[in-house]
């Protein structure tokens, strides 16, 4: 049986709103490891008929496997397996209202950094479909390091010193014209190290609170009809 793949760029919207639905959400938490519908429904305490709806739609999605076939008297159980150990969903999944850096034009912003970040992985997720289907590895290199500046100054200065080492580097190494020669996305990006765990996000949008004592006033009151 071969192994789950470390990790999963989900592009298709289609793909997104199947995985993010809520019961086939927990259903990829457990199928980490290989389980039939009949265990699921056991440790998870739903119906086995729903939970093979769900898996159904998981498998059809790509998103889970069927990796073993069991003979049980006059019943074959399947057994299933999600395609990855963990999945990232792609701004491709959103279309138009995906990130882009060019609608952040604030280089020092955090939305042109996440807009940046956010096409690395649509890029990455579009190549390594690529070379998957061509049996090949992607060639891919990261650097990271945690630092701590004493001051701003000592930031400002680090990231003018890592600018100019980048454009030393670029015209060292670029060359336009040389035959079997391939394009490389350098992103070189600083932000501020989280404190502490990350918190969890809000699974409902928060609603805007009323002052008391006052009662909401309709934006066009209606006017009076003439006598």
């Amino acid at each position: 049986m071969a192994e789950a793949r470390a990790l999963e760029i989900v592009r298709g919207a289609g793909r997104a709103a199947a995985m993010l639905q809520s019961t086939r959400r927990l259903l990829l938490t457990h199928l980490g490891e290989p389980q039939s519908a009949a265990a699921l429904a056991r440790k998870l305490g739903l119906p086995r008929q729903r939970l093979n709806y769900h898996l159904r739609e998981l498998e059809r999605q790509g998103l889970a496997e069927c990796v073993e076939e069991r003979r049980k008297g006059n019943c074959t159980e399947r057994v299933m397996r999600a395609t990855a150990r963990s999945f990232v969903i792609s701004p491709e999944a959103l279309g138009t209202l995906g990130p882009t850096p060019e609608a952040a034009a604030d280089r020092f912003s955090a939305s042109y950094l996440v807009a940046a970040a956010a096409r690395v992985i649509r890029d990455l997720a579009a190549m390594e479909q690529r070379a998957r289907d061509e049996g090949k590895r992607l060639a891919t290199f990261t650097v990271e390091a945690d630092i701590r500046f004493a001051s701003a100054a000592a930031r400002a200065g680090f990231a003018e010193e890592l600018a100019a080492a980048v454009a030393t580097l670029t015209a060292r190494y670029h060359d336009e014209h040389a035959p079997g020669g391939r394009a490389f996305h350098l992103l070189a990006a600083v932000h501020p190290a989280l404190k502490g765990p990350a918190p969890p996000p809000p699974d409902e949008p928060r609603r805007p609170s009323r002052k008391k004592g006052r009662s909401a006033q309709p934006e066009h009151p209606r006017r009076r009809r003439k006598p």
